[in-house]
């Protein structure tokens, strides 16, 4: 593990707060016209999945965690834990439900995701900007409900529930932004 300095930091990174590790999820230099500028940022807890606001002195050291992106098929869940075997080397890694606790209702069988692995323990995932969903529940619009912005819910193959257009159908595959949850568009 080596040493950086706030002005190193990089969204994504992973540094080590609290004796644990924390994806930095956001970052702002502040140089105030009075006073010493700091550095406000926005860590994940990688073990716990919760999120908490702290602020740096600029230039303050901290510890960063290597870490290496494995890709990983998601084969089944296991009790509380999610079992994902990765592609070239057939080696498995089990997840807990609280690293994947974001991104459950996205989560789909046979999908390949990017593992965040430090020393064979699995810190995390990276997971898209959006997936792609089957429509397998959607109740059909009231004629005349033609409204401008009108919507309905709409269940999709993980479970979650979404708000889609009324031309949206059972059946249809349609793009979800995993920070949201909103739809985004028909696929």
């Amino acid at each position: 593990m080596s040493t950086i300095t706030t002005a190193e930091f990089r969204k994504g990174g992973v540094i080590e707060f609290k004796s644990e590790p924390h994806a930095i999820v956001e970052f702002q230099h502040v140089n105030p016209g009075k006073g010493s500028a700091f550095v406000r940022t926005r860590l994940k807890s990688l073990k716990t999945g919760k999120v908490q606001d702290f602020t740096f002195k600029a230039g303050e050291s901290v510890t960063e965690i290597p870490v290496e992106t494995h890709e990983a098929q998601y084969l089944y869940k296991e009790g509380v834990n999610y079992v994902f075997m990765e592609n070239f080397t057939y080696e498995q890694y089990l997840v807990s439900e609280s690293v994947l606790s974001d991104y459950l209702p996205y989560i789909k069988l046979n999908d390949t995701y990017q593992l965040l692995v430090h020393e064979s323990d699995v810190l995390g995932l990276r997971f898209p900007k959006k997936v792609r969903l089957l429509v397998t529940e959607a109740i059909e619009g009231a004629r005349g409900d033609t409204v401008a912005g009108a919507g309905k819910v709409a269940k999709v193959e993980t479970g979650l529930s979404v708000t889609v257009p009324l031309f949206i159908k059972e059946g249809d595959t349609i793009a979800v932004d995993t920070e949201t949850g909103q739809y985004l568009e028909r696929a």
